[in-house]
């Protein structure tokens, strides 16, 4: 590794967790524990990320001897060269216009999108104390913690680090623990109309089958 390092940007850092994490505050407006545990989970996650990407390059320091033996014409401390799967997957030009690159932007846009429709549905639901089950809710009972793991998962795709991957599956396993107990929680709340709604609707995965019904009312 050679030449002028592209890090150490750490206005950068601060601006961009703080824009992701903003972005991802005003879509939940958390109001609960679990909402704030959940919004405090994915900004651990940015904040990681974003260090890493325009901070300080923990993972290409560490990675920093095995790198030059096997690229030893490019300098991974230019911030172009941090997409390290640019790099080892062999593509070629700028990496932001790559294939991965573009999927994951697809991916993340696509997360924001299902996080601020989902908030939609729960926040009037919230209101009128019922059951929030229409919209992403009708396809799959947990719509918001669906979106936080596809955020995540596209900024995976576009600049992998060695904390963020080592954080997402435990970050999986925190949403899943999360939304088995607000299901714990709605039972309890909503009891067979909740038992009913959650044998129609998949926890994570959603089912477009559900399309059919009418915005997600069911017989109870």
């Amino acid at each position: 590794m050679h030449g002028e390092s592209g890090y150490g940007l750490w206005m950068l850092v601060v601006l961009n967790s703080a824009i992701f994490i903003f972005f991802a505050f005003s879509f939940v407006k958390p109001k609960t524990k679990l909402d704030w545990r959940s919004l405090g989970a994915f900004s651990a996650f940015v904040v990681a990320l974003f260090t890493e990407m325009y901070g300080f390059p923990l993972t290409i320091y560490f990675l920093s001897g095995w790198l030059t033996e096997k690229y030893p014409e490019i300098d991974f401390l230019s911030h172009d060269n941090g997409h390290l799967l640019h790099t080892i997957l062999g593509f070629e030009g700028n990496p932001h216009f790559d294939p991965l690159h573009i999927l994951s932007n697809v991916v993340i846009v696509l997360g924001f999108f299902l996080l601020s429709s989902a908030w939609n549905v729960l926040h009037r639901a919230q209101q009128s104390f019922t059951l929030a089950k229409t919209g992403w809710y009708a396809k799959c009972r947990h719509p918001q913690y669906l979106a936080f793991i596809m955020i995540m998962f596209g900024f995976l795709l576009q600049w992998p680090t060695l904390p963020t991957v080592v954080m997402f599956p435990i970050l999986v396993v925190v949403y899943l623990r999360l939304a088995l107990r607000e299901e714990h929680m709605a039972l309890q709340e909503f009891g067979d109309e909740y038992r009913e709604y959650a044998k129609h609707t998949p926890r994570f995965i959603p089912s477009f089958s559900n399309l059919a019904k009418k915005k997600g009312t069911y017989d109870v």
